[in-house]
């Protein structure tokens, strides 16, 4: 199960947010060979005053932690983090310094729901 994670100085109305998860979900299955059923997004809104980035400028902040179970390859993560800070731009008005996603990888088996363990990632 993906878990992206998104943390933003943003104050997203609830359609916003509906449009931004449609978005990663239907993104993330397409670039990383994945169906949407187990993809969890989160978004949680931050005052200002917690988040910060060297090289921001004035604007509001974005930043997608994307948890996901390791073997993709670098050009499936690298077009999903491109297409997310590019929505965000475009979207929602995120300046393109203030942008940011980071990938974190986990074993198959690392990824757990009741009914599952997770298994190996195969492009298969």
């Amino acid at each position: 199960m993906p878990l992206l994670q998104f943390s933003t100085t943003l104050s997203l109305s609830p359609s916003e947010r509906e449009s931004l998860v449609a978005f990663v979900t239907d993104r993330y299955t397409e670039e990383m060979s994945t169906t949407a059923g187990h993809v969890a997004v989160t978004i949680a809104e931050h005052d200002r005053s917690s988040m910060a980035i060297g090289r921001e400028v004035d604007g509001p902040l974005l930043f997608l932690d994307a948890e996901i179970r390791e073997g993709r390859p670098f050009e499936y993560k690298r077009a999903f983090a491109v297409a997310v800070m590019e929505y965000a731009v475009a979207e929602l008005g995120v300046p393109e310094p203030n942008a940011k996603v980071v990938f974190t990888e986990h074993a198959g088996e690392d990824m757990m729901g009741l009914d599952r363990v997770g298994g190996d990632w195969s492009p298969e």
